[in-house]
């Protein structure tokens, strides 16, 4: 189990043919904890969609909103104080991603699926 690097989906989606709920279903099956957070809430896999911050810690946020919509995420991301903020295709944010490497937190402009299917997630 991979357990030890927790991810909180931002942006999960119950509709299969969106690249979060590919990611969801990808993790899961690869045996990570997946925190799923939605507007609203729903079901992907076995992995509830919560509307709000989990507290547990998190290791990995992996973004599936559009920059003009992350700066509401801004502050409890930073209090999750995760090691990694995974940008995928879309999601790229210069002024978000500065935020975060000046608060010790990894800005990485990749895809979540690709990282998990060569194995370097």
């Amino acid at each position: 189990m991979t357990e030890h690097k927790p991810t909180l989906v931002i942006g999960a989606s119950e509709n299969p043919a969106r690249y979060s709920n590919r990611a969801i279903h990808s993790l899961r099956n690869r045996g990570y904890h997946v925190v799923a957070l939605a507007k609203r809430m729903g079901q992907v896999a076995d992995v509830a969609i919560q509307t709000e911050f989990p507290e547990n810690p998190i290791h990995t946020v992996s973004l599936y909103v559009g920059p003009q919509r992350q700066p509401e995420y801004y502050s409890k991301v930073l209090e999750l104080h995760p090691k990694r903020v995974v940008f995928n295709p879309g999601t790229e944010n210069p002024e978000f991603e500065v935020l975060l490497e000046e608060n010790g937190i990894e800005a990485v402009q990749a895809c979540t699926l690709v990282m998990l299917s060569i194995g370097n997630y």
